[in-house]
């Protein structure tokens, strides 16, 4: 069976984090990258390490011709232009299996359904890419625990947080491109999962029913003078006047369609987190049982003294977001297994090698878009979403929240 031939869109530090996970699955190979500015960095790695071709084309339209699947991995304002450069392609008689997009599928509902709009006619399916459904713990705790709750039943609250200490690039910190703040970047993957970890086993993804939304979003380390003096050093992002969350928390309700049964899933993201790096908590509640998950719990660490902390020259390849260079380190060995980017990798592999549908495409993420935006609403309004409502749902529909707009001042505390 001949590989399959990705093609890359992007080529920033997430597109690398999937060149690496890549590098780990059988079938595959990297047969183009496009990127805004030429990915030749990310072109020399994949050849480096013998994954591909690794060819640069000039627009994503021309390599769809070349590749067996389009994988999106370039920034949120991107997004509806690739679809309509994919959309052409096919139009010419591309012959793609798949066209992945990873989280978030979309900013808001209207970008969404217009990507769906663009690619759906065309019968090919739509890969929806959110790692931590992935997650090689995450998916032992549902295998560990299913006779569980056959017996005693599913769990009633699962806690889902994401925390590090600020995106990598500029495009991320302005809410205008981005979407809006943590809450669009991060808060995804803890709606994502926890709804996973709270539907009953056997059940589809979408089985539970969301009801309700309500959410606290605000602006403390990065609003302060200090810290809105070095974003618009680094970046350029002035966020005395185009401000963004880096602070979300919130409760989602979902409701058995079968029992009536409610269960709850809490959310907390944030940019603020100066400890180790990147960390990825979890944990779930069910009658008589529960678990715990942790990213930053490792089978390794270092410890690196004064004397010798001049050595260490990056930091980052020990950890995702590690904001020190000395101390006792958490060291994660294959942080790309670790998140679940092999697995969604090996998941997509097996599917269009089967038949089976993968485990997520972009209705899914149209959901997940959707109550993230619930969220950003709730915060506006200081209320609960009642996503049960008529009105509310078509409000979401056209919805693009005060931060989106670059309006995020009216709605966030920006200490002058």
């Amino acid at each position: 069976m001949s590989a399959l031939r990705y093609g890359i869109v992007g080529g920033g530090f997430y597109a690398k984090f999937q060149l690496r996970a890549l590098s780990q699955v059988r079938g595959v190979e990297v047969a183009g990258l496009v990127s805004r500015r030429p990915p030749e960095a990310a072109a020399s790695y994949v050849r480096d390490i013998r994954l591909g071709e690794g060819r640069i084309f000039p627009s994503v339209r021309e390599m769809a011709h070349h590749v067996d699947v389009v994988a999106i991995f370039s920034p949120n304002f991107t997004r509806v232009a690739v679809c309509e450069e994919i959309a052409a392609a096919l139009s010419e008689g591309a012959k793609l299996r798949a066209v992945i997009c990873d989280k978030p599928l979309a900013r808001n509902l209207i970008e969404a359904r217009r990507m769906i709009d663009l690619l759906q006619p065309f019968g090919v399916p739509l890969v929806y890419y959110e790692n931590q459904l992935h997650m090689k713990a995450v998916k032992a705790v549902r295998a560990q625990l299913e006779p569980v709750m056959g017996a005693m039943g599913p769990l009633m609250l699962v806690r889902a947080s994401e925390e590090h200490a600020g995106p990598h690039s500029a495009w991320f910190w302005d809410p205008t491109q981005q979407g809006g703040g943590v809450m669009e970047d991060m808060g995804c993957h803890s709606l994502a999962v926890a709804w996973y970890l709270l539907t009953p086993p056997g059940k589809p993804l979408r089985y539970l029913r969301p009801v309700s939304v309500q959410a606290d979003l605000t602006l403390l380390k990065w609003g302060r003078p200090k810290w809105r003096a070095e974003l618009l050093e680094r970046f350029g992002v002035d966020y005395a006047k185009t401000p963004a969350d880096d602070f979300a928390t919130g409760l989602v309700t979902f409701q058995d369609p079968e029992s009536g049964f409610l269960s709850k899933a809490q959310f907390t993201v944030s940019w603020m987190y100066d400890k180790q790096g990147l960390r990825v908590m979890m944990d779930g509640l069910g009658p008589g049982y529960a678990f715990e998950l942790n990213s930053l719990r490792s089978p390794v660490e270092v410890f690196v003294g004064d004397a010798a902390a001049q050595g260490l020259a990056d930091a980052e390849s020990a950890l995702e977001k590690q904001q020190a260079t000395r101390g006792l380190l958490t060291i994660q060995p294959n942080e790309p297994d670790l998140y679940g980017y092999v697995d969604e990798n090996l998941d997509l592999v097996d599917a269009l090698n089967s038949g089976r549908p993968p485990l997520m495409d972009w209705e899914y993420g149209r959901e997940i878009v959707r109550l993230t935006l619930a969220a950003y609403l709730s915060a506006e309004r200081k209320a609960v979403v009642d996503l049960t409502d008529p009105s509310t749902q078509q409000w979401l529909e056209e919805y693009v929240p005060l931060i989106q707009q670059g309006r995020g001042t009216e709605v966030l505390p920006v200490p002058r």
